[in-house]
């Protein structure tokens, strides 16, 4: 028997979602309005039995001088945003400040809250900050990177830890830490996380891990039989002609996300309107977005402009794909690790195909450059993004290729404080004008895996310029950035822009590092 072996660390909780637990009474909340931000009361901690409460409001709610802002402040404590009350000293480096922070970003098990929808966990984590209030799967990949910059290789060790944990405890890696988010997970960054604790720690990291990286594989290519119609899906696993299986976005649930609950249910009305689209397939759209981590952008709408035109599982997101080949390689070696030669070169052919899957599927000859495809409609999507950069990242572009794309990246998406999400402007966060940290990394490093250090190094000065300027002038690390004009801050999407900001850290810490 081998592979991390988790705590004994039991809460006896039931990890029973929100809107589940609460029913009438969270979907009241919601539509209230009591919250400009619907994660609130998601995070809200019960200050007694969740029973006892729901049977006080069904009680109390017909009442004529009930207030529902009045009975939620008595009956829960409500959470706080990480980061609020933390002084920066803007007379410090940027460095200096993320060294900081991370001792206010740190989460500590004995500290978690209980009774509420935190799900908690047996080792020290990271969290992004602001409102997220909780370890996030992929931002913990970014943040790992300047853990290691900051020397900090016992939180890196505790966060691999901690979703191992995840993973033995529901068979995957949920979003985060959230009851909530329990019926989907994230880009699936796992096999980058133990390789880079394997890069400290030697090889036995990849033995170690390996039973949580099969389950992990498992859950993304999890299959309903045997038959191979192409162009069909179960779930994440979609099938392609001549046997090619390739992966989408998911969410095992088609109803309103309870931390973007009222936001959600609009849409869907707007949605069934405008296309008569059934609100349960509007909400699995927008879930599997938020699966993604891209929420939102205009790449996963039909209409580069119409929100209500989101159609996620149709298509099929040339970053994840890449992901997983990496999950497939890594695999391959923690079996050769093993003496499992047979895992190895089954692991290897896997990788082999899903290679040449993204080359068959993905390379746009037109544009010369990688694009997601709509399985549905057998072509590409309209979209030009950042996303189109993984397969540098991965090695997985031609020579060729990449000097295509090294020019098209200058053309389209370098501005003058980073490189831009996508080319247009839509009011969504995950598009133009606005810049995020880990995908300045992947493409940063994509450029470096082909040599072009001279635009990688440009992309490089200009991102840390531009969080330096940020930091100079108002004493915060920023989730995401305005690229395009350097004076103006980020904005769009569903919330207030947040600050912290693990990811952001991260990548500064290890972009800085590398280009001195």
């Amino acid at each position: 028997m081998y592979g991390f072996i988790a705590p004994s660390f039991t809460y006896g909780q039931s990890h029973v979602s929100p809107e589940d637990l609460y029913g009438t009474l969270f979907r009241d909340i919601q539509h209230s309005h009591i919250f400009e931000d619907s994660k609130t009361f998601a995070d809200a901690i019960p200050l007694e039995d969740p029973v006892l409460i729901i049977e006080r409001y069904h009680q109390q709610k017909d009442q004529t001088d009930f207030s529902l802002q009045t009975f939620v402040s008595e009956n829960f404590r409500l959470p706080k945003h990480i980061v609020s009350d933390f002084q920066a000293d803007k007379n410090s480096s940027t460095s200096e400040n993320i060294k900081r922070l991370w001792s206010v970003l740190t989460r500590h098990p004995e500290n978690q809250e209980r009774g509420g929808s935190l799900i908690p966990l047996p080792f020290p984590y990271v969290v992004p900050g602001g409102r997220f209030r909780e370890i996030y799967y992929w931002d913990s990949y970014f943040t790992m990177l300047g853990l290691k910059e900051s020397g900090r290789t016992d939180l890196i060790e505790s966060m691999v830890n901690n979703f191992a944990y995840l993973i033995d405890s529901f068979g995957y890696i949920p979003t985060a830490n959230r009851t909530y988010y329990l019926t989907r997970s994230q880009p699936p960054f796992f096999s980058l996380m133990v390789r880079l604790y394997s890069d400290m720690g030697g090889k036995k990291i990849l033995k170690r891990y390996l039973p949580q990286l099969q389950k992990e594989y498992d859950y993304w290519m999890q299959d309903d039989g045997p038959t191979h119609e192409p162009f069909t899906a179960h779930r994440r696993l979609v099938k392609l002609p001549d046997g090619a299986l390739l992966n989408r976005y998911w969410d095992d649930k088609a109803t309103p996300r309870p931390e973007s609950y009222r936001e959600d249910v609009e849409l869907s009305i707007e949605a069934q309107k405008r296309f008569e689209m059934a609100p349960e397939a509007v909400f699995r759209h927008i879930r599997a977005a938020a699966e993604s981590g891209w929420d939102f952008s205009s790449r996963w709408f039909a209409d580069e402009n119409d929100f209500t035109s989101i159609h996620t599982t149709d298509i099929l997101p040339i970053d994840l794909n890449c992901l997983m080949h990496h999950l497939e390689k890594t695999l391959a070696e923690a079996y050769l690790l093993h003496d499992n030669t047979r895992m190895h070169l089954y692991f290897e052919e896997k990788a082999r195909l899903r290679a040449a899957a993204i080359q068959t599927y993905f390379w746009d000859e037109s544009r010369n450059y990688f694009m997601d495809y709509d399985f549905k409609k057998q072509t590409f999507t309209k979209a030009v993004t950042l996303a189109g950069t993984f397969p540098l990242y991965f090695k997985l572009a031609t020579k060729s290729q990449s000097h295509y794309m090294r020019a098209y990246i200058r053309l389209n998406f370098m501005r003058s404080g980073g490189l831009l999400t996508t080319t247009i402007k839509t009011g969504q966060q995950w598009d133009a004008p606005n810049g995020w940290a880990p995908l300045q990394w992947i493409a940063y490093k994509g450029l470096r895996n082909y040599n072009f250090h001279r635009t990688a190094n440009e992309l490089c000065a200009e991102w840390i310029a531009l969080v330096d300027k940020e930091f100079k002038h108002s004493g915060k690390m920023l989730e995401k950035y305005n690229v395009s004009d350097t004076n103006l801050i980020a904005g769009g999407g569903e919330y207030e822009i947040q600050e912290g900001f693990g990811w952001t850290n991260g990548v500064y810490l290890r972009m800085k590092n590398k280009r001195s």
